[in-house]
């Protein structure tokens, strides 16, 4: 049985090349749209693929405290790009090394706050390409 003692890292890097980490982070979650859609012809059903462009999109959400709202607000505002990196920091539970993407923008962002607890802001874009790489095997990279 594995010990759940990893911890994520979310870093960036702004277009001045300072590398900053992101914290607290209350969640991340990426999605990775590979769209394909089967090919097919009068005479028979399923004989070929037709691919479309990957589409590498993402939702953050960071505590509205400290210096990490403000810098993302910045690039954003400025149509700055950035790299995403969450990489195991401790630990042999997670299943990734590293995964990383690049070249992110940021589309919108959101901020909510209630009556307990710190108010957060949640930023929403797309990465124009990726690379993961696992505990075991090679990298992979997208486009």
């Amino acid at each position: 049985m594995a010990d759940w003692n990893t911890r994520l890292a979310v870093a960036y890097l702004d277009d001045t090349g300072k590398t900053a980490e992101i914290a607290p982070v209350d969640s991340i979650s990426t999605t990775f749209n590979l769209n394909a859609e089967p090919l097919h012809s009068l005479g028979a059903t399923h004989i070929g693929v037709v691919y479309q462009p990957q589409q590498i999109n993402f939702t953050m959400t960071v505590k509205a405290i400290g210096h990490a709202t403000a810098e993302l607000t910045a690039i954003a505002l400025r149509g700055g790009r950035f790299d995403i990196v969450l990489q195991e920091q401790s630990g042999t539970d997670w299943s990734f090394k590293t995964v990383v993407m690049t070249d992110c923008v940021i589309t919108s962002s959101a901020q909510s706050a209630a009556v307990s607890g710190a108010p957060t802001v949640t930023f929403s874009g797309f990465s124009l390409a990726a690379k993961v790489e696992g505990k075991s095997g090679p990298a992979v990279s997208l486009p």
